[in-house]
Order: structure tokens, then sequence, then C-alpha cells
């Protein structure tokens, strides 16, 4: 007999009830389940990024690229699948490997690269990322191409790097004429070639660039690396054996980089063409002291290299180096731009899709009025940035068409502007916004947001490389005066445009008045004030700039960034006045159904 059995039979429950309060109790102590699941927003997969995002749709259709709507809508569901997604999440976790020497004890200087790297190279490439206005030519390709760029960047930011040195490269190098010939197909091809051997046998190419060494940073000229003729010619187009050091040299599995050198016979630096492999099939003497410990960007390579008679092949006069290799950094800041406007949307709509989903004090916070003057705010910072670089990217197609100086039209001239001054004030101010931006959309996400196992660590990790790399924010600022002066002429077709752009605006109207007693300040002033003047003249150029779209947007970008009364630049996200829909704008950024979209 049992003896903690019952003794009244009628007070024993029916098998029925027995089993389930025996469930009940094993469930209770089971390892496992001590809670329900429940209140976690999903994953954010399976969404297009190019159909729900409005404001790139707009804009592609003013820069006349609607004829790449149909690749970039394909591109934007692809890259919203779960499994594209998650490669994003292995190439970082899997970071690159330096392999210096083989088995036998030869010097290979290979890296080694998750198999998920190449598959997200494979996807920029078969887009055309890496060459399109100058493979595929035609009105509109820059913004098509740049469309792309921003697309993926929202998915992945390191895989970024070797493409846009390769598509930066790419209108210095078609100025030497014999060695472009034998680079163009493997430039233009869509196919990634993932092989680490001689260019000979390679389907495709990447070109990677060095510059920055060890005494000067930013101050390329200091640089220190020799450059001597490999044989009784010289100058451009001659081989030379360079020696000295590169301590940031981007991507050096590509298969050439531009980099830059002082000859014995000139005092300046020139640029030179210097190949991974030689026409032997040798390694060339660029040796790879070792990949760089970054706090972000990790599925990408860098790192630091010595020179040991590297051959290399001069491209453009001897003593131009810097203004050579400026023309690709122009292409890289702009990437810059492009690469941070990205990171703001990929954040935005990860804040927006965990407000949709996540409850607190009863009900989700995408309904609750601070949590949506949050969001609506992010918003306008988003858009703002896209159609900025969106426009930037019209401004060099019309460049590369305009006509001879002297000879330009107003417009010409407002386009030389837009790229030469715009560009670098857009590069500082906008890749600056994305760290305070980044952090805002991880804290909707709470304790979540910081953890690594989602994408928000990563995307505030990246936010601050734009700002460094390519010129960090005092740089361009600096470049911004410069430009002011030797442009003074696109300077002044540009402000005029935005006077009569303004004429019916009181707000814009001051905004552009308070510019102007910017520059007209002494010299030292001037530099003193650099990040002041950029700030405003990109503030101003986007608030023209969505004066194109809805005037909600304009009118509560303008009010809170421009106002004198109201504005503070260095103020909060979530601080919009109350006077605006804030709904509306979230639902613009990211419409209620964008998950079957």
């Amino acid at each position: 007999m049992n003896p903690i059995a019952p003794t009244h039979p009628a007070s024993a429950p029916d098998a029925t009830e027995a089993t389930d309060a025996t469930d009940a109790a094993s469930r209770q102590h089971r390892p496992g389940t001590t809670h329900e699941v429940t209140n976690q927003a999903p994953p954010l997969a399976d969404y297009n990024l190019f159909s729900t995002d409005a404001a790139l749709g707009e804009a592609l259709a003013r820069a006349g690229a609607q004829w790449h709507r149909d690749a970039l809508a394909r591109h934007g569901a692809k890259l919203g699948e779960a499994e594209v997604q998650a490669l994003a999440d292995l190439a970082n976790r899997h970071a690159p490997e330096l392999h210096t020497h083989s088995a036998r004890g030869e010097r290979i200087d290979a890296i080694e690269f998750h198999p998920a790297w190449h598959a997200l190279l494979a996807l920029l490439r078969a887009e055309g990322l890496h060459a399109l206005p100058f493979s595929e030519p035609r009105p509109g390709a820059m913004a098509a191409r740049c469309a792309g760029y921003f697309l993926h960047a929202q998915l992945e930011s390191g895989s970024l790097c070797p493409l846009t040195m390769t598509f930066a490269s790419i209108p210095v190098l078609q100025r030497e004429a014999a060695l472009f010939e034998t680079l163009r197909d493997k430039l233009y091809t869509r196919e990634h070639d993932p092989r680490d051997v001689p260019l000979a046998h390679k389907r495709s190419m990447m070109i990677g660039m060095g510059m920055t060494e060890k005494q000067g940073g930013s101050d390329v000229r200091s640089n220190r690396t020799e450059a001597r003729p490999a044989g009784a010619q010289s100058g451009r187009g001659a081989r030379y054996l360079l020696t000295g050091h590169k301590w940031f040299f981007s991507a050096p599995q590509c298969d050439a980089h531009l980099v830059l050198a002082r000859t014995t016979e000139h005092d300046g630096l020139s640029c030179f063409f210097v190949p991974r492999f030689l026409p032997d099939g040798t390694k060339n003497a660029v040796n790879v002291q070792r990949l760089k410990e970054k706090l972000g960007n990790r599925s990408n390579a860098s790192s630091e290299v010595e020179f040991f008679d590297a051959e290399g092949v001069m491209i453009g006069d001897e003593g131009r180096g810097v203004p050579t290799i400026i023309e690709m950094a122009n292409f890289t800041r702009l990437d810059c731009v492009i690469g941070s406007a990205a990171l703001m949307r990929a954040a935005l709509v990860q804040a927006i899709h965990h407000a949709r989903h996540r409850s607190a004090f009863g009900r989700p916070l995408a309904q609750q009025p601070l949590m949506q003057n949050v969001l609506a705010d992010l918003a306008l910072e988003s858009e703002a940035a896209t159609v900025l670089f969106m426009r930037l990217a019209h401004a060099f197609e019309q460049s590369a068409q305009a006509a001879q100086p002297g000879e330009e039209s107003a417009e010409a001239l407002e386009a030389r502007a837009w790229r030469r001054i715009v560009t670098p004030a857009a590069k500082f101010w906008v890749c600056k916004r994305t760290l305070a931006f980044t952090g805002e959309a991880m804290e909707v996400w709470g304790g979540n947001g910081y953890v690594e196992e989602g994408p928000m660590a990563r995307f505030y990790r990246e936010a601050p490389v734009n700002s460094i790399w390519e010129g960090s924010g005092n740089v361009m600022c600096l470049d911004v005066l410069r430009a002011l002066e030797r442009e003074a002429d696109a300077a002044q077709a540009l402000f005029l445009a935005w006077r009569r752009e303004a004429a019916d605006h009181l707000v814009l109207t001051a905004a552009l008045d308070r510019l102007a007693a910017l520059l007209n300040g002494a010299p030292g002033s001037r530099e003193a004030s650099a990040r002041r003047i950029a700030q405003q003249i990109v503030l101003i150029a986007q608030a023209m700039l969505l004066r194109a779209g809805p005037p909600e947007v304009a009118d509560a970008f303008i009010a809170t960034r421009l106002d004198e009364h109201a504005a503070d630049c260095d103020r909060v996200f979530g601080t919009l006045p109350a006077r605006f829909d804030h709904a509306a704008l979230i639902e613009r950024a990211l419409p209620a159904d964008y998950l079957v979209r």
C-alpha cells in the first residue's frame, strides 16, 4: 500500500486530472521551461530594401535613372532575404587571417577569408556596382550605381572597401591608355574571381590604394617611400622599384594598388600602379607585416606593408601623384557619404521594426508619442542623407560631361560646386551624424541592441570608420575652404541658385545670410569656423533638396535644423515639435506593409 495515497476514494482525482497535474508540476521544475518567450521582435527579414524606401525611389527618378528601377527592386529583394543577411554576420564573425608563409617557407602573404566574404563580393559585382557608369555609360548611370551601392551598404560595410577602391581607380587608370587596355575587361566584368593567383590567370580583378605612412597620416605630402627607375627610362609609364612602407594599406589581397612614392629625380610625390604579382608569376615584393585589429569593418582586411624594391609603373605625371590619386579619393569620399547614409537607413528600419513588434507599459512602442518623436526625427535625418548623396551622384555625372572651364553653363558650374564643395562637406557632416544616429537607434532596441547577436552593435561599430578614412573631419572641412577659394565661380553659381530657390522662404534666406557671414569673416576666423561652415552648407543643401518631396518632410527638417530660434544641431534626436505628424513621417520611412513587399 502507498503510504501517501488518499484514504478516501472520493477525494482521488480522475486519471486525466492526475496526468495534467503531474505534467504541470513537471514543467514547473523542468530546466528551460521557466517562462514563455513573448514580446520579442522577430528578426527583420524577407523585405525589399528598395521598394520600401520612398525617398530613394523619388531621388532615382529625379536623377534620370528610372531605367534601373527593376534591377534595384530585384537587388533590394535579394538583400532582404534571411539567407543573404546571414552572410553579413558570418563575414564579420570570421575575420580575415594572414598567412605570411607557405608550409615550405615561401613568402606568400595570403589572406584567408570566410566564404561569406566572397559571396558578398560576388553579389556586389553581379550588380555592376564596381564599374557601372564606366562600363555601361548612359544618363543616370552614376545615380543608378550609387543607389545600388546604398542598398548593399545596408547589408554589410566591409565588403564595400575593395569594391569602392576598384570603382574609384577606373577614371584614373583610363588616362593610362596602354595600361588600361590590358586591364579593362577584368575591371569591367561582373564576375568575382576570389583566387589569389597572377592576374594573367584571373577572370576579374580588384584594385586597392596605399597612401598613409606612420609619420604623416592625413598629411600624405610627408610620405617617405622612395621610387627609383628600374631601367633607363623614367617618368610616366616607366617601371620603378619602390622601397618604404604604408601604415594603412587597404585590402592587401587586391590584384594591384595605387601607391604614392617620392622619386629620386623629383621632390614631389608620384603615383604608381603596383601589382600583387609580377609578369613572371612571382609575388611582388610587397610584404604584409600584419592585419589591423579594428573596432569595426572586421570583415575587411586592412594591413601594414613594407616595399622591398617592389615593382610599380608610374601613372600620371611625375611629381603629380597627389592630384592623381585625389581624383580617386573624390569618388571614395562620395562612397563614404553613401555608406554612412546606408548605416542610417539600416539602423532606422531595424528600430522601426523593433518598435512595431515590442510592447511596453501596455502598448506597442511605435504607438507611444515619445518613441514616435524619436523615430520620426531619425527618419528625417535619414531621408536628408539619402537625397543628398543622390544629388551628389548626379553632380558627378554632370561634371564628367561638362565643357572645359570657362565654357561651362550655370548648370555645369553648379554641378562642379556640388561635386567639389558639397561632397567634402557632406563627407564630414553625414558621416559625423551617423555616430549619434546609430547610437540612438540601438537604444530603441534597449539591451538587445547592445549584444552582438543582433545587427545594431555591428552598425554602431561601423559608424566611425567613414568619418576617419579618406580624410578625417578636419581635413574635409579645410578642403571645403580650399574648394570655396579655388572654385569661386562655381561656389557663386551654387549660392545664387540657392538664393533664388529660397526667395520665398524666410528661414532658408536667413540661413544663407548666416553662411555668408561665416564666409566673409577673416581668414583665421574662417579656418576656426570651418566645421560650422561645412555643417551649414550641408544643412542648406539638404533643405533645398527635401523641398522637392513632401512638404511636411521639408518643413519639419527646416524647422528643426535651420531655424535659428529652434535649431540646435547638437541636440539629441526626438525633440521634434508636437505640431508635426510624427506617425506620418515614420510611415513614409517604412510603410506598415513592409514585410510583404
